[in-house]
C-alpha cells in the first residue's frame, strides 16, 4: 500500500489520494487498511513519504560517497529521467507535492496539525538529500557555506525541472538543467582545489 500511495501522490497529488484510491490502486483488502494503518490517510502518507525519501536520498548518498557528487547528481537525474519517462511524464516527486498541497483529512476537511506534521517530514527528507550533496562537496574541498548554497540549488533546480518535464513531456529540460548544474558543481569543485 505504501507503493501504491508512492505512485498515486506522484501522479495525482496529495489530495486526489485517499486510502480509498490506494486500496482500488493496489488491489489490497479494505480491511487491512485499519490494521496497518490506524491512523488512517494521514499514517499512509507520512509513510509514503519516508519510503519515497529513501528510495531517493540512499543511492544518492552510496552514489556521491563512491564516486563523488558528480557522479551522484548525474545518477539523481538519472533517477527523475527514469520515474518520468516509465510514467509517460505522468509521475513527479511526492515529496514536492505533499509540500505544495494542502491535506485534507480522510473526513474531506483541512487538518493544520496533520498538514504542519508532513511539512516537517518533507523538509527533513528535503534537509537530508542537501546534507549528502553538502558533504560530497566538501569531501571534493569545496568550503561548507558554498557547499550547502550549491547544494540547495541543486534539489531546488532538479524538483522544479521535473515540473517543467511533466508539463513539455519532455526530458529535454531535465538534460539541460543537469549539464548546466554538472558544469556548475565541477567548476566549484576545481576552484576549490585551487
Amino acid at each position: 500500500m505504501v507503493l501504491g500511495a508512492v505512485d498515486l501522490i506522484r501522479r495525482r497529488g496529495l489530495n486526489a489520494t485517499s486510502v480509498r484510491e490506494v486500496v482500488r490502486h493496489t488491489g489490497t483488502p479494505r480491511g487491512s487498511v485499519g490494521h496497518h494503518f490506524p491512523r488512517g490517510k494521514l499514517q499512509l502518507v507520512e509513510e509514503a513519504l519516508n519510503f519515497a525519501g529513501t528510495e531517493v536520498g540512499q543511492p544518492l548518498a552510496a552514489l556521491v560517497e563512491a564516486h563523488g557528487v558528480e557522479a551522484g547528481l548525474r545518477a539523481f537525474i538519472a533517477a527523475w529521467r527514469k520515474v518520468l519517462e516509465a510514467s509517460a511524464f505522468e509521475a513527479g516527486c511526492p515529496v514536492l507535492a505533499v509540500s505544495v498541497e494542502e491535506f485534507v483529512a480522510d473526513d474531506g476537511f483541512p487538518n493544520p496539525e496533520a498538514q504542519a506534521r508532513l511539512l516537517d517530514i518533507a523538509e527533513a527528507i528535503f534537509a537530508r538529500w542537501r546534507e549528502v550533496l553538502v558533504q560530497g562537496l566538501e569531501k571534493e574541498g569545496v568550503p561548507t557555506a558554498r557547499a550547502a548554497r550549491l547544494a540547495t540549488l541543486v534539489i531546488a533546480s532538479v524538483e522544479g525541472t521535473v515540473a517543467l518535464c511533466r508539463a513539455s513531456r519532455s526530458a529535454d529540460a531535465l538534460d539541460e538543467v543537469g549539464t548546466e548544474l554538472t558544469a556548475l558543481l565541477a567548476g566549484a569543485i576545481a576552484a576549490a582545489r585551487g
